[in-house]
């Protein structure tokens, strides 16, 4: 009977609330990562797109978002209405059991809101690619659908365990088997493969790829990747839902990954263009911290530094084909996000070892192709319902209430057109 009632953990109720502040701060961190990446016409309206995530998803999350995603499963495709309708039997008791609602060992009502913080920043996410021309208006009516349709769907399959929330679970953990610790698939390659087909309908900034369109303030899109780092920690190893020795390994392997794909992403750089930037050593961590999210549980801490390593290179590379693909993903939501969520799906099915907390031979430890396997389904599928839906959606709004600024606008500056401000005033007072 779901759910199970009774006395949470203190310890284990301590470390998910610190990993849920964590988680939280990833969304405005994000915020100021994809700012300082932008012109600085631009700069407000994209730190708004990313902090009004937070907002829509809570609202649906609340009324009846989890529900579908963690309610009882049907088919291993989507979770009941009426299982946590209003967040109903995730808190206070229903006066015939002792004790609270729980989750594992956690008050239900605390998965529940860290949950919504990977809801909440995997929309953020999107907004990246779609930087300098989306209408704000059209941004919020996309966040609130996407969130729905496509991302409550894929959380179900990849998140809703047996046995968590419900006896039984969506069909990517539950069935397939496919490992995504903490959201290779749900978070990154799902927000990548959407922000691909809506930077594509809605169609290339003004100008672009002949005017130079750099990153108005580096300091921010540094301190927005340490914050994002720092972040991380409670994203992948609160994801264990326990203050114990799995938590710390995970924790460890998200620090090894990204430092490895920092190094990697920068020798990259030197080797093809002659030096090292700020920029690029910002979206290695990055790139790498991606990557291990899906395979924390899954690798050695030597096995994270060469997932790290391997997607600081190979995204490195990747964000480099929009140029020769003629497509505008304005902030490398593809070649990061997506591209470096690949491999560390991927690099699970080749580098887990068993005496990681998983508990699973890949390829090169002599587990054969079983594991690699389930992670290409999982890829490809997430991939297939991510586009298509995506693509309707963004078809949908593009026909009724439009999604492309106004061409003037977006060479004046989006911040003023949008929202009637700016970000820095040069104006001489008087």
């Amino acid at each position: 009977m779901f759910p199970t009632y009774g006395m949470p953990d203190g310890a284990n109720t301590a470390w998910m609330l610190a990993a849920f502040a964590l988680v939280l701060l990833m969304t405005p961190a994000l915020a100021l990562f994809y700012g300082g990446m932008v012109r600085s016409k631009s700069v407000l309206n994209m730190m708004m797109m990313c902090l009004s995530a937070i907002p829509i998803v809570w609202i649906v999350w609340v009324v009846f978002g989890y529900s579908l995603a963690f309610g009882d499963d049907h088919g291993g495709l989507i979770g009941s209405l009426s299982s946590f309708p209003g967040l109903h039997h995730t808190y206070g008791t229903d006066g015939t059991h002792s004790g609270i609602p729980l989750v594992g060992t956690i008050p239900a009502i605390l998965f529940v809101a860290f949950q919504a913080g990977f809801a909440m920043v995997t929309v953020a996410l999107i907004a990246g690619a779609v930087a300098d021309r989306m209408r704000f208006i059209s941004w919020l009516a996309f966040a609130a659908v996407w969130s729905v349709l496509v991302y409550i769907p894929v959380a179900h399959w990849v998140f809703s365990a047996p046995g968590l929330t419900e006896a039984h679970g969506g069909w990517i953990v539950g069935h397939l088997h496919a490992i995504d610790f903490a959201g290779g698939t749900a978070v990154e390659i799902n927000s990548g493969a959407s922000a691909l087909v809506l930077a594509l309908l809605l169609g290339r900034r003004a100008g672009w790829p002949k005017d130079p369109m750099r990153p108005h303030n580096l300091p921010f899109v540094m301190l927005g990747a340490g914050l994002l780092w720092f972040g991380w920690f409670g994203f992948n190893a609160g994801s264990e839902l326990a203050a114990n020795g799995d938590a710390a390994v995970i924790a460890v392997n998200t620090l090894g990954a990204g430092a490895a794909s920092m190094v990697a992403w920068l020798v990259v750089e030197q080797v093809r263009h002659g030096r090292p930037t700020s920029f690029g050593a910002a979206s290695g961590v990055i790139a790498g911290l991606v990557a291990i999210t899906p395979s924390c549980s899954s690798v050695t801490p030597v096995g994270a530094l060469a997932v790290g390593a391997v997607a600081g290179a190979v995204s490195s590379l990747a964000i480099e084909l929009k140029f020769r693909w003629r497509y505008d993903d304005s902030l490398d939501v593809v070649g990061v996000h997506f591209v470096s969520g690949v491999v560390g799906m991927l690099m699970i099915g080749l580098v887990a070892s068993r005496t990681a907390p998983a508990g699973v031979d890949g390829l090169f430890y002599g587990g054969g192709v079983d594991q690699l396997w389930r992670q290409v389904v999982a890829v490809l599928a997430v991939i297939a319902y991510a586009t298509v839906v995506t693509g309707v959606i963004a078809l949908g709004l593009k026909f009724t209430i439009g999604l492309r600024a106004d061409r003037q606008h977006e060479v004046d500056g989006i911040d003023d057109a949008q929202h009637a401000e700016s970000a820095y005033d040069f104006t001489i007072a008087r």
